[in-house]
């Protein structure tokens, strides 16, 4: 295995979220895949526009200022191959920032770009299963090219970025879910030990018992859950 196959294992392992088990930190995850995007295809800069979490607020996470001044600066203003592919979840092919029917798209866009030194971009999505939850941007210059093999490459690197933050998002998912669950199961029981209590004590039927809870707890504007639980310890006879 050469050097330049080595560093990329060790890049897609990185990539991939660590080892099996460990969590994600979804906005080291971005950051660093705007980092190994550029080592490794030795492009201009790479950045990444993403959402790292549930507050729905953009981030982007960059190799260098330089790139992610061009795509902050611009996303706001719906220019350039970050904002398009976040929006679409299209990816953007390799485009040349001189080109006048560029400039007319993207008009403060480009000449920023091209000022700053960079005169091609493309763009990948960070595809889930049910939406774009980023996008990497790729930035070439005459010194720093993006090449066909650099675009393949960074294609993937998205995918598997993706695919962690996706296996992530469900796997938090599954945690609130399963929290809710033991909860309401938590609370049915104690109802229902309650429920006993009073049908023993006063020689109720179940339904009459639970009429009897939720009477008391809706008088006292308390939690139905707060009024069983008092009853199962002794502190409250409603």
């Amino acid at each position: 295995m050469t050097m330049s196959q080595q560093r990329l294992a060790e890049a897609f392992v990185e990539l991939a979220g660590g080892a099996p088990g460990a969590p994600v930190d979804p906005p080291a995850l971005l950051a660093a895949l705007a980092v190994r995007s550029s080592e490794l295809l030795d492009a201009r800069a790479c950045a990444v526009l993403g959402v790292p979490s549930d507050t729905g607020e953009e981030q982007v996470y960059a190799s260098e200022p330089v790139a992610r001044d061009l795509v902050l600066g611009h996303h706001e203003q719906g220019e350039g191959p970050g904002a398009y592919c976040r929006e679409t979840g299209r990816a953007v092919p390799l485009t040349d920032l001189e080109n006048p029917v560029v400039r007319l798209r993207w008009p403060h866009y480009a000449p920023r770009a091209l000022a700053l030194g960079c005169t091609h971009v493309a763009a990948h999505p960070l595809r889930g299963r049910e939406r774009t939850v980023g996008a990497l941007v790729l930035f070439g210059s005459v010194e720093e090219p993006v090449t066909d093999e650099g675009l393949a490459i960074s294609q993937s690197l998205a995918d598997i970025v993706a695919a962690a933050l996706q296996r992530e998002d469900e796997l938090r998912r599954s945690h609130t879910l399963a929290g809710q669950l033991q909860h309401a199961l938590t609370s049915r029981l104690v109802i229902e030990q309650a429920k006993g209590v009073l049908a023993a004590s006063r020689a109720l039927t179940m339904d009459e018992a639970f009429a009897v809870l939720r009477g008391y707890a809706r008088s006292h504007q308390r939690k139905l859950t707060g009024v069983a639980l008092d009853v199962v310890e002794g502190k409250l006879d409603p």
